[in-house]
């Protein structure tokens, strides 16, 4: 079961970055997130300040996903993905 949910996220994965649509930011903060969460646990590091919007918005994007497994999460990064790719 692991084996195929990790062949799932990698094929995702890679259908992600082929996209040519931009999914937009929500969207890609989300698939920031589970990708993070799925490769490297739960969130490290401080968060940014006011002055790294960017950063600010994928830590908090990241720390919205902690506590999920790492199945949990490449599971639902590939239920996004899928959505994306249809």
């Amino acid at each position: 079961m692991a084996d195929d949910i990790a062949a799932d996220f990698d094929r995702a994965v890679a259908a992600v970055s082929a996209l040519t649509a931009d999914p937009g930011n929500e969207t890609k903060l989300r698939l920031y997130a589970l990708y993070k969460q799925a490769t490297a646990g739960d969130v490290q590091g401080k968060r940014p300040g006011f002055t790294n919007p960017v950063g600010r918005a994928k830590h908090d994007a990241w720390a919205s996903v902690s506590g999920t497994t790492t199945d949990g999460a490449k599971q639902q990064y590939v239920e996004l993905a899928r959505g994306l790719t249809r």
